[in-house]
């Protein structure tokens, strides 16, 4: 007996050290390629925040908040092409996996010449609703007429890497993701530094570096996916069941993501109504918040990737313990962050900007940041559980409630009593509220026993 349960525990063990290599493989490549998003990011706000005047960097901060609303409006085709495809990988249903390429890529054309064409209209709402200095405004809106046009490329790309991520292969989205970013970033210093350009010279940046890696994806898709295309069935890609089930669950997604977009939307536009030195402060601090999303995210994708996989496949013991582990690892990516924002992470703030009054002000509300990481990591966890899961309702339900019952109230509490600190305050209490949430309904949303993982047998 005492035998058996040795061979038992080497068994466990054997077993955990390949999920969590299986993770690693997942969650390293995605890594690599979003904490590039951020560095880019911060190389943006570097440019703006050297040229000797803060409204450069409030209208890269408005613009991208405009683009951010309306691309992460379209990002659950990145988060439920991954969740399909990955069930359908699970399943080894390959006409399903390219059906859901073929849906996505579909929408994506669509939804980025739309864009296109309404952009006038766009932005006459955006800055009705944006209250900035009018310089900063001018500014804001030259940048959204020039990078609307990467539309069609940027939400092609969601597509592609959602469905790259669902069959488990994050190595290609690494690739596209450090391609179009060092183009981006070559390109931005060409058009500021050499063509002296300034906010424009980003946006004109990100068009080019967009339509590129749009390029590349869909030459790696052919190249190394294309013995697969015969399983697309071009009859059933608008076949009405399918297309509904597509809809359900990415309208739920969208309007998940909306509620976050709104909130953060709410939030720049709250530090831009205050004042320029507010709204460019607020913004720099906010790039350590994205710094560490873009990280912990790479784990989410993970588990977009693997929750799918064995949900997909009806295995729920492999199901509970990639969660387990998931878990884990967001904890101690976590722990780092905040043990790294605590030591040292405010002298990035001088790599950032040489403006002195806005250094000063940011080292008033820095503690928030080193918040963050210990704060947020269950929420990022938990939305790659229930996308791979497909638990749409349940995440979207989650959301509202943390947006609806929890940021917005707190913000009006908050913010006359204790200004720009209620406004990081409510922010806090927000991504707080949205772990709570996904850990509370994840019994019946995700675990539940219904006709996807009712057995135990599955790869």
């Amino acid at each position: 007996m005492k035998w058996k349960g040795q061979a038992k525990k080497v068994k466990q063990k054997k077993c955990r050290k390949k999920m969590n290599n299986r993770i690693l493989r997942l969650a390293v490549p995605n890594i690599i390629s979003n904490i590039s998003i951020p560095i880019l990011g911060m190389v943006d706000m570097g440019l703006m925040g050297h040229l000797g005047d803060e409204k450069y960097i409030g209208a890269v901060a408005v613009g991208s908040m405009i683009f951010n609303f309306i691309y992460w409006g379209f990002s659950f085709l990145r988060m439920g092409t991954s969740g399909f495809v990955a069930q359908d990988y699970g399943r080894r249903n390959f006409t399903g996996v390219m059906l859901n390429l073929s849906r996505a890529l579909l929408v994506a054309g669509a939804g980025g010449l739309l864009l296109i064409i309404l952009q006038k209209p766009i932005s006459m709402l955006s800055f009705f609703i944006i209250d900035s200095s009018s310089e900063v405004e001018t500014l804001a809106r030259q940048y959204f007429h020039i990078r609307i046009f990467a539309a069609p490329a940027t939400i092609g790309l969601y597509a592609l890497t959602g469905w790259f991520i669902g069959m488990q292969n994050a190595r290609f989205p690494m690739m596209i993701t450090i391609l179009v970013n060092l183009l981006n970033l070559g390109f931005n210093l060409l058009f500021i530094k050499v063509f002296g350009m300034t906010s424009d010279g980003v946006a004109l940046g990100t068009v080019i570096a967009q339509y590129s890696g749009l390029a590349m994806g869909l030459f790696l898709l052919h190249r190394y996916y294309r013995r697969i295309f015969h399983y697309n069935i071009s009859s059933l890609i608008l076949q009405k069941e399918a297309l509904l089930r597509f809809f359900n669950v990415n309208r739920d997604i969208f309007i998940r993501t909306l509620c976050l977009i709104f909130s953060l939307s709410f939030f720049t536009a709250k530090s831009a109504s205050t004042g320029d030195t507010i709204l460019a402060v607020n913004s720099l601090l906010l790039q350590y918040f994205m710094f560490y999303a873009y990280f912990v995210d790479g784990f989410a994708y993970a588990a977009e990737a693997l929750s799918g996989r064995y949900y997909g496949a009806a295995n729920r013991s492999r199901l509970k313990e990639s969660i387990r582990l998931l878990f884990r690892w967001g904890g101690g990516i976590a722990l780092v962050f905040t043990i790294t924002y605590l030591s040292g992470g405010r002298y990035l703030i001088y790599l950032l900007t040489n403006n002195e009054t806005v250094i000063s002000t940011a080292m008033t509300f820095f503690p928030w940041i080193i918040l963050i990481p210990v704060i947020t990591f269950p929420a990022f966890i938990w939305d790659g559980i229930y996308i791979g899961t497909t638990a749409s309702v349940s995440m979207r339900n989650a959301m509202v409630i943390s947006t609806v019952a929890v940021f917005l109230p707190a913000y009006c509490l908050l913010e006359p009593q204790l200004g720009n600190h209620g406004l990081w305050f409510a922010f806090m209490l927000f991504m707080v509220s949205r772990g709570v949430t996904l850990t509370a309904m994840a019994k019946r949303a995700v675990f539940h026993t219904g006709p996807a993982i009712a057995g135990t047998k599955g790869r």
